[in-house]
């Protein structure tokens, strides 16, 4: 029986939206310690399309409190959900010990997330480890983590050489430093401006999952951003936020000029994702005033991709991220800290 025309548009649609349902990438986000939980449960109580996420921590009363779409204790045996006390090593061996689990979590994800805190026991611990254990040729492994502020010296060292593994072990690793931060939020209340950093880190994630996985203004494709963060090392990120007339170049010189880390050349990047977020006002003209404000900015051999959302609760706002991917951080070039207090001076005796 011969079909209908309409017969046969509805077969195609149909072949279409299956092949579109196999093509879109799976994407996991793992928020590790507490303040990878914390992340997580941002973007859960944002919710996010197109992403699952998972909170793994060693502290077991924190995780009563996160909201994830999968909780795991890690390391019950040998920390008996009392946390890592500060310990990397100790974080490292509670990955080890739920290593099938978080991998069973992970099974068939294309792109793997892994949020977290360094300078701690869970977070730098154990996201060296999953970062190690759950890359493999046909995914793409992304760290996204703070850095602490520059006074907490024995978390800092801890930091530093977390970073220089997940660096090693992720295809790219996005830093946010604290000390740079606090410049953004230094005159917000404390546990504001504590909340900044997820919610950067949160938007980060939740902006390139649904710009990959679902329908936007201009989506980013998988093969674009993998051209990008794959084997690129350490990234930066800056985000501009602004409104009026001049919102798109206002945010983006934000984004830009605020980058949270601090890099020796921004010139020297390998490759740059622009990700721009508007309310249903925003335009294309805007959206590509963007991506040319950015290109203007940098070499003409770096490799740029963009993409764009609507978000209907952003009305006459305009928001740019600014990913700067394969750059040298003077983070890891910082010579370690020893206490010092100068000479001592005693005074006459009485």
């Amino acid at each position: 029986m011969e079909l209908t025309t309409d017969s046969q548009e509805f077969l195609e649609s149909e072949r279409i939206e299956a092949v579109m349902k196999m093509a879109r990438p799976n994407v996991t986000v793992i928020g590790v310690g507490g303040a990878g939980s914390n992340i997580v449960s941002w973007i859960k109580q944002r919710g996010i399309a197109g992403g699952k996420l998972v909170a793994a921590n060693t502290d077991a009363a924190h995780l009563t409190i996160t909201k994830a779409d999968r909780r795991l204790l890690i390391g019950e045996k040998s920390t008996h959900g009392q946390g890592a006390g500060g310990y990397p090593e100790r974080g490292a061996r509670a990955a080890v010990e739920s290593l099938e689990e978080m991998k069973k979590e992970t099974a068939g994800s294309n792109i793997v997330f892994i949020c977290a805190g360094l300078g701690g026991g869970t977070g730098t611990g154990a996201s060296q480890v999953f970062a190690k254990e759950l890359a493999h040729p046909g995914r793409l492994t992304i760290g996204v983590v703070t850095l602490p502020f520059s006074v907490e010296r024995f978390r800092y060292e801890n930091a530093k050489e977390g970073l220089k593994k997940l660096r090693e072990y992720c295809d790219t690793v996005v830093a946010i430093d604290n000390s740079k931060l606090a410049k953004v939020a230094g005159d917000l209340p404390l546990q504001q401006a504590l909340g900044v950093a997820n919610e950067l880190v949160g938007q980060f994630v939740k902006g390139i999952t649904e710009t990959i996985t679902t329908a936007s203004l201009i989506n980013i494709d998988y093969a674009d951003l993998r051209a990008i963060m794959e084997k690129k090392g350490l990234a930066a990120i800056g985000v501009g936020e602004s409104q009026g007339p001049d919102r798109v170049e206002s945010a983006v010189r934000t984004a830009i000029e605020g980058q949270l880390l601090d890099i020796k050349d921004v010139t020297k990047s390998r490759g740059v994702l622009v990700h721009v977020s508007g309310g249903s006002d925003i335009t294309l003209e805007e959206v590509t005033r963007a991506g040319e404000l950015v290109t203007k900015s940098l070499p003409p051999y770096v490799r740029i991709v963009w993409g764009a959302r609507v978000e209907p609760q952003m009305s006459g706002h305009a928001r740019v991220m600014v990913v700067l991917t394969g750059v040298e951080s003077t983070f890891l070039s910082q010579q370690s800290y020893r206490l010092s207090l100068g000479p001592l001076k005693v005074g006459p005796r009485l």
